[in-house]
């Protein structure tokens, strides 16, 4: 069994610097570590219990089958915060009927994230015994 000691998400923008203000300023994810100098420098920030390493530059579009699932504390908070900074909204915020509240945005590159809340009376935060 391989041992992973930590991992993180890498994505390769067709525009670095659109991407960072993407990330950093509107949905403002802390910076982590940043490397390398000019405008292709990497940056990578917190997720949660992971990472996000927006690094180099491609020119081929994302894989539609690549998501970003991060979890928020208030789906309906976050869509006012996302709105007001010039987010655009791909989906507002809905309870799905697996009982999960999601809202979609993408980022510059079309890439789609799902912001998910788990509500309080929802199975994933259910701990038997706790």
């Amino acid at each position: 069994m391989v041992h992973v000691l930590s991992s993180r998400t890498l994505l390769r923008p067709s525009d670095p610097e659109r991407s960072r203000r993407f990330f950093g300023e509107q949905l403002g994810l802390a910076v982590h570590r940043e490397f390398g100098t000019g405008p292709d420098r990497g940056t990578v920030y917190f997720l949660g219990g992971g990472f996000l390493e927006v690094s180099g530059r491609s020119d081929a579009p994302p894989s539609p089958a690549v998501r970003l699932w991060l979890q928020v504390e208030d789906a309906d908070a976050a869509h006012e915060e996302l709105r007001a900074k010039g987010v655009e909204i791909v989906r507002p915020p809905v309870r799905e009927p697996w009982g999960l509240i999601e809202m979609w945005i993408e980022d510059p590159d079309g890439t789609r994230i799902v912001l998910v809340e788990v509500p309080a009376d929802h199975p994933l935060r259910y701990r038997p015994g706790i």
